[in-house]
């Protein structure tokens, strides 16, 4: 244990961190770091939680906290290990009491560690400690209830997703503002900056056939067979790769869980816990039907949309596939949580939680569906996002509708900087 530690932080050698692009949760967690409770930082696989870790670790280092006192290990190939483990190790390689100085302890993938919960809490409250914890998950940490009861009032958690279009253009060096003057490579770069699909390594990628090895082997693999396999004891995850294909190629389907169980030959039961089991390891986005009233939210059918699309689907040049694509891009880099259907089967794809509509269109066709949303609510204002169309507001049922190009849209409508 103590050489695996030792490999894993090399700062403790004088050796240099790698170089960092910036990600905007960074500015939000700089807030809490100087404060006594523990970080967690989750995320789907890949988005760049460890890189993060490591710049958290950079950051302490240069504002003066000896290199020997900043501790990171992660648990993604040691299962078996223990908090206790760790602490044994980095006494046994420095030859110091761990938390005797103010030490940073940073602990990737610590959900991996049987009981982690209790461990971290046991170490939190001992006497005399002088350790700041920052923990990472590649699934939610606080799947169990017990977690979060274990921990409560002793950790923040934030979620890091992948890219969104402003940190896509960091990392390529483009300036965006203001958008007007860099219009021509905007609208260029947001179809390079779909196909990474938002994770920081696919930056500048653009082979179809390694997009889909990525994802499946890297992502998809990993999180099906070794995270949502163990953390559930699933024997069998054919259900899981079905849900997964179904989905990624199209994304956003309504989906009837009687019907689909049935023909899975599966209860509703559980066929909804292994969306939820899908949904807790980030690999898919739910959502509700939207209305002022929660139980009719609630009773109503449900939208899924993948973290992932098929790299086929994300490649292809028709308008169906385009629209699919671009409708998957909002919902995800938004963060939606509620779309619009009555029971004329008229659509709105996306409602934000004040209630103003969004619909996506790779070019501007049939309004009807948000005509009909707003014949019924008080939204004062409502958004058309297009691939790269734009022009002066219209008006529909008396408001009025912006219709922008996608990427003007993510530039000026970020998604949520808030955690969790």
């Amino acid at each position: 244990m103590s050489v695996a530690l030792s490999e894993q932080n090399p700062w403790w050698r004088g050796e240099a961190f790698p170089p960092f692009k910036g990600r905007e949760l960074l500015g939000t967690l700089q807030k809490y770091l100087p404060m006594r409770q523990a970080v967690a930082l989750t995320g789907l696989r890949r988005v760049g939680k460890t890189t993060l870790l490591w710049k958290i670790a950079e950051d302490a280092i240069a504002r003066g906290l000896d290199p020997a006192r900043v501790v990171y290990f992660s648990f993604d190939d040691h299962r078996d290990a223990a908090l206790g483990d760790v602490v044994r190790a980095y006494e046994e390689a420095t030859g110091r009491a761990l938390g005797d100085a103010q030490t940073l302890v940073l602990l990737d993938e610590i959900q991996k560690v049987a009981g982690w919960d209790e461990q971290l809490k046991a170490l939190y409250d001992r006497p005399g400690r002088r350790m700041k914890f920052v923990v990472s998950g590649s699934e939610s940490l606080f799947i169990r209830a017990k977690s979060s009861a274990t921990l409560a009032g002793r950790l923040f958690e934030f979620r890091l997703d992948p890219l969104n279009f402003r940190e896509y253009l960091r990392f390529t060096g483009r300036t965006f503002d203001p958008p007007g003057i860099h219009e021509p490579d905007l609208r260029r770069a947001l179809p390079a900056f779909v196909h990474t699909l938002g994770f920081p390594e696919l930056v500048g990628v653009e082979d179809a056939e390694v997009v889909r090895k990525y994802v499946q082997e890297g992502i998809v693999e990993k999180v099906i067979y070794r995270d949502l396999a163990g953390l559930f004891r699933l024997r069998d995850v054919t259900v899981l790769e079905f849900l997964l294909r179904l989905l990624t190629s199209e994304p956003g389907q309504l989906l009837d869980l009687a019907a689909v169980a049935g023909e899975l030959g599966i209860t509703r039961q559980t066929l909804a816990n292994y969306l939820g089991y899908l949904e807790k390891s980030f690999l898919l986005r739910k959502l509700y039907n939207f209305s002022t009233g929660r139980r009719k939210v609630e009773r109503k059918l449900k939208k899924y949309y993948p973290a992932v699309v098929d790299a086929d689907l994300l490649f292809r040049r028709d308008p169906e596939a385009r629209g699919r694509v671009l409708e998957w891009l909002v919902v995800t880099q938004l963060r939606a949580e509620f779309f619009w259907r009555d029971a004329a089967k008229n659509e709105v794809d996306i409602v934000l939680a004040d209630g103003e509509p969004i619909e996506v269109k790779s070019r501007r066709v049939d309004l009807s569906g948000l005509r009909a949303f707003l014949r019924r609510s008080k939204a004062r204002r409502a958004t058309l996002v297009t691939w790269d169309h734009a022009e002066e507001p219209v008006t529909v049922e008396g408001r009025s509708v912006s219709v922008l190009p996608a990427h003007r849209f993510l530039l000026e409508h970020p998604r949520p900087g808030k955690g969790g």
